[in-house]
């Protein structure tokens, strides 16, 4: 668990305190609110992306995208 908090606290989002035998750990939040805009950004990027290949995938699957072709070139 102490290795848990440490990476949270190394990335700012845990502060730690001293309290006799106790180590009280807090959760800064602030910091999630930029993580969270910077992440829907390219969420919105990458869903347009997906659909867009979903969209073109599914051209391909269907037979008037691909008309039947003579192997002899008639």
């Amino acid at each position: 668990m102490s290795k848990h908090l440490k990476v949270l606290e190394r990335a700012g989002l845990v502060t730690r305190g001293r309290s006799a035998q106790r180590r009280p750990a807090h959760l800064r939040a602030a910091p999630l609110v930029d993580v969270s805009a910077w992440l829907e950004h390219y969420r919105r990027f990458y869903e347009g992306s997906l659909d867009r290949l979903g969209e073109h995938l599914a051209q391909l699957q269907t037979p008037a995208a691909h008309p039947p072709t003579d192997p002899q070139g008639s």
